[in-house]
């Protein structure tokens, strides 16, 4: 797209504004993790996404990043030149990131509080600043209203950015289960009632595991430990975020066959939506969640929305195969 824009303009005022805001955040949160480092190493996300930080530190960088924009405000020489510039969509990848990174994190809290009411209403703000809980069908549902919102204003054809992402998205979410995995962060499955069979030649974790040195102190205490996180589980559970990650894979292996045998815009995204809503619906039943009554069924947020998705998913592949084809024809 073509885009008129000012070549050597003064920044705004709403650069400077937004420079200021960004400024006092990284002072807010900067100082504060530098005072507090073993804090922070532990356990970044309880800092970074909580209402703790540093008043002063914030304020020199509000100081320091809005005085710099104000600066070069004051000092600038002249309105600046309009120009005409070809903005091609690549050129928006950045944008496009931040969008799906504010909207994404923001939609994960927004649904994990949804999940637990009786948890937010007991402490309230505990539950908005936490770093614990996110919700990944949270995040990718708000995720993709921000971008696909963001795409369309800047006239870029959505369903092609949808056909894009889907590799990557599913891609994100096998490491991100790695890190829960590795963390043990509470996202683990229900005890698993199964001895390790003979012919079992894979490390035995993988079958089953108890999660030592969790990260949310969940369990029983750890003989002779003496650091920060000595529990482990006190019985060994399904790894689940360990077989998300190996679904993952699988589903991403699929998505990358298809990629260039599907001509029809839209149908590959579909595809990705499908299958994750199949592997999700199928995971929550070894996994540890809280479930509700739904007509009759007792069933977990994440499987009354894999259940949407997946119709979701198969309608929309019909109806842009139907498109493809009658656009073909």
């Amino acid at each position: 797209t073509s885009v008129t824009t000012l070549v050597g303009a003064p920044p705004s005022w709403n650069d400077v504004i937004w420079n200021a805001v960004f400024g006092f955040l990284i002072g807010y949160k900067g100082v504060y993790a530098w005072q507090h480092a073993a804090a922070f190493q532990q356990d970044a996300a309880s800092i970074i996404l909580s209402s703790k930080g540093h008043a002063l530190g914030g304020l020199i960088g509000l100081a320091i990043f809005g005085g710099w924009k104000w600066w070069q405000r004051t000092s600038a020489k002249g309105p600046g030149e309009q120009r005409t510039v070809q903005v091609w969509p690549h050129d928006r990848v950045w944008d496009m990131a931040m969008i799906a990174g504010l909207s994404g994190v923001g939609g994960a809290k927004l649904f994990s509080i949804l999940e637990d009411p009786a948890a937010l209403i007991n402490d309230p703000m505990g539950q908005i600043f936490s770093g614990a809980g996110l919700n990944i069908f949270g995040g990718l549902i708000m995720g993709f209203v921000g971008v696909y919102s963001y795409v369309r204003w800047k006239g870029i054809p959505g369903i092609h950015v949808m056909d894009a992402v889907a590799p990557a998205l599913i891609t994100g979410y096998a490491v991100g289960r790695v890190g829960c995995q590795l963390s043990g962060d509470g996202d683990w499955g229900i005890p698993n009632p199964h001895p390790i069979p003979d012919w079992w030649f894979l490390p035995d974790w993988m079958w089953a595991f108890d999660y030592p040195h969790n990260v949310i102190h969940e369990g029983v205490a750890i003989d002779g430990c003496t650091w920060q996180f000595c529990e482990r589980l006190p019985e060994l559970v399904y790894p689940t975020p360990f077989y998300e990650t190996m679904l993952g894979l699988v589903i991403l292996g699929i998505l990358w066959a298809l990629r260039k045998r599907i001509s029809y815009p839209g149908v590959l995204f579909f595809v990705y939506v499908l299958l994750i809503a199949v592997e999700r619906f199928f995971i929550e039943k070894i996994r540890v969640n809280q479930k509700f009554d739904v007509l009759g069924w007792q069933a977990t947020q994440a499987e009354v929305i894999a259940v949407i998705l997946f119709f979701v998913g198969l309608a929309g592949i019909l109806v842009f195969w139907k498109r493809g084809q009658s656009k073909a024809a």
